[in-house]
């Protein structure tokens, strides 16, 4: 099932096209990070078409004036690729990815922001995550905080969705709530056929699964349907604590993840 030729072909052309649009992504990140940030988009979608991606997306992205936190479920760093050509934001990360070959650079490249998740930690992250939202960028957190083998979705920690609590400035000195929005992701088919639990594995990333192996037999697989469905966005203010918006959060994701698995989207 798995064709070596196919993989490499796959392979290379990632390969050639990133390093044709690295270039002129750093000249764009001088002129205007909101310009790169589309330009982010646009490189992931011509990823997507290089591998045999085809995403389906149900819903959009919050069309807010401000930054949103988007809040997703986590099967595998192939999600990046899916997420990354769907919405201009950047990705929050454990400080361990900075340092994965080829894919902590292209994220170090893309404004990832890493995270120290050690308690002793936490106040300054939290504090250089406000400062990224006061810039204007929105952000994207898979609050499982580890990936799973696509077939579920784990509990959301919600120590992750602290950055919820960030107040953005608003019109007259005012501050508003930080737009929380719950995104479930599912990989469904393969050549058109519905993608079973057995197969999945093909593509979420989980235990101790190499990176090079696992990343050669899913660009060797055929056309691969992603779906994506995008909840209705919320705030911190509209619960009594973080973990209620956790909980609100997981199951519209989980739901949405059981829904996309079962075709009734």
């Amino acid at each position: 099932m798995v064709s070596p030729a196919l993989a490499l072909l796959r392979f290379t052309a990632f390969c050639l096209w990133t390093l044709l649009l690295v270039p002129p992504y750093l000249m764009l990140r001088v002129i205007s990070h909101r310009v790169a940030a589309r330009f982010v988009v646009a490189y992931w979608r011509g990823v997507m078409r290089l591998i045999g991606f085809e995403v389906v997306a149900h819903g959009a992205p919050a069309a807010a004036l401000g930054p949103v936190l988007f809040v997703a479920n986590h099967a595998s760093y192939l999600d990046i690729i899916v997420l990354g050509g769907l919405i201009p934001a950047c990705f929050i990360a454990k400080a361990e990815v900075a340092g994965w070959p080829g894919f902590g650079f292209l994220a170090r490249l893309a404004r990832t922001v890493f995270v120290d998740r050690r308690p002793a930690a936490t106040a300054r992250e939290r504090d250089g995550i406000r400062r990224r939202l006061e810039h204007g960028d929105s952000l994207i957190l898979f609050a499982e905080g580890t990936s799973n083998d696509g077939n579920g979705v784990l509990p959301f920690k919600s120590a992750l969705l602290s950055v919820a609590e960030a107040a953005l400035p608003a019109a007259g000195g005012a501050e508003q709530p930080l737009p929380v929005q719950p995104v479930s992701l599912a990989y469904t088919r393969l050549d058109g056929l519905p993608l079973g639990r057995a197969f999945r594995p093909y593509f979420a990333w989980y235990g101790d699964m190499t990176l090079a192996g696992h990343l050669f037999r899913a660009l060797g697989l055929g056309r691969v349907t992603i779906e994506v469905m995008f909840h209705p966005p919320t705030t911190l203010a509209a619960f009594p604590s973080r973990k209620d918006l956790a909980s609100h959060c997981h199951a519209q994701v989980a739901g949405g993840v059981a829904t996309l698995l079962a075709g009734r989207a």
